[in-house]
């Protein structure tokens, strides 16, 4: 069994100069995705929020995590637009609250935020407030995030390589090919 990191580094050298830009950035990457597993393992459900700019990432996603060539157990990942079709409702507060009832209610083991997008969209707010959420922000290089920017001409196919990394990294955890400590 292999230190996550040392994996990690490994997953992004196999896909050549494609995947280079990710070396240096491995080490924002490895804590944020290492809690998320660890949550996955435990688990929570995630649930995908996205601006409106990335909501094709979103349904490439919810298609490709549970694909039947995975050969692997399915996996909790739902979009929050599918539980909520009122999303675009939530404008204050409050509004945040019920729908955070909503959800413990309804995920009673736990539940994680995924959240792709830019810091100014509404949405980002729902999945700010909850400590343990997986966040990949663009613009704004916040606390317990990782960090992307809009302008990049790349973008597209860096959110693609970087969730093709997370699943890879998703099966190295359920087929105990790695291990979280010292991490």
């Amino acid at each position: 069994m292999q230190q996550f990191l040392k994996w990690t580094l490994e997953e992004i050298r196999k896909d050549g100069s494609t995947m280079s830009w990710m070396e240096e950035k491995r080490f924002e990457w490895v804590p944020l995705a290492a809690s998320m597993l660890k949550n996955l393992m435990n688990g929570h459900t995630f649930i995908i929020i996205t601006d409106d700019d990335r909501e094709w990432f979103c349904h490439y996603m919810l298609k490709a995590v549970n694909s039947q060539s995975k050969h692997r157990p399915l996996l909790p990942f739902i979009a929050l637009q599918a539980l909520y079709p009122n999303l675009y409702q939530i404008k204050t507060k409050d509004d945040i609250e019920l729908l955070e009832n909503l959800l413990l209610q309804a995920f009673p083991q736990g539940y994680t935020f995924f959240y792709v997008g830019k810091n100014s969209d509404i949405k980002m707010q729902i999945a700010k407030r909850k400590d343990d959420s997986f966040m990949w922000i663009m613009d704004e290089d916040l606390q317990n995030s990782f960090y992307l920017l809009s302008e990049d001409d790349s973008l597209d196919i860096k959110l693609i390589q970087l969730f093709r990394l997370l699943d890879k990294s998703i099966n190295a955890v359920l087929f105990a090919e790695v291990t979280f400590e010292n991490e």
